[in-house]
């Protein structure tokens, strides 16, 4: 397994992962698959301030995981949201580890503080859309619930909830850290 750095060059790539989640899940509340261009601008707009890391294996990308800003405000430079994509074929294989240790790794050199996951999640039971495995994946991960938004999203004639958890990853001091955009670790 190859760990390295997105660039826009992978957006066809990377929408190929992307794009199951979107027609076939509720992982995502995006309802049409976005462009190869809409989504290389995705890449290039993340990478000015945060990692965006692509798992391949020979030679393949099996899957990616970047940051982005938690909230637009100063105040919250310290805190970012997560989103990992696995490849359908290569779930359960460990890709989706690998992916977050390093970017927390990443986010670590930022001085990033908090690191937080929106997850969206069934409204009551699983179905064939949503299943609660990334909660689960979260919290093997060291990850802890913190709320929840109740049927916030539609997609696929039913209502779903959305989960937002949390993981500390660094010392909360005062004053704080500066924090370092990523082009410059």
């Amino acid at each position: 397994m190859n760990l390295r750095l997105a660039t826009p060059d992978d957006a066809e790539a990377l929408l190929g992962i992307y794009s199951h989640y979107v027609k076939n899940t509720a992982i995502t509340f995006e309802y049409d698959v976005p462009s190869v261009e809409e989504f290389r601008g995705r890449i290039e707009n993340t990478l000015k301030k945060y990692p965006y890391l692509v798992a391949e294996e020979d030679g393949k990308a099996v899957g990616y995981a970047y940051a982005g800003a938690f909230k637009a405000r100063a105040a919250y430079d310290h805190s970012i949201e997560t989103s990992i994509y696995v490849s359908k074929d290569s779930r359960r294989t460990g890709v989706g580890s690998l992916l977050l240790d390093r970017l927390e790794a990443e986010l670590k050199k930022m001085n990033i503080l908090n690191v937080n996951a929106c997850i969206s999640v069934p409204d009551g039971d699983e179905d064939e859309y949503l299943t609660f495995d990334s909660v689960r994946f979260h919290e093997k991960k060291g990850y802890k619930l913190v709320g929840t938004f109740h049927r916030c999203g539609y997609k696929f004639g039913r209502w779903y909830n959305m989960v937002w958890m949390e993981k500390m990853i660094g010392e909360h001091v005062s004053p704080a850290p500066d924090v370092v955009p990523y082009p410059e670790v």
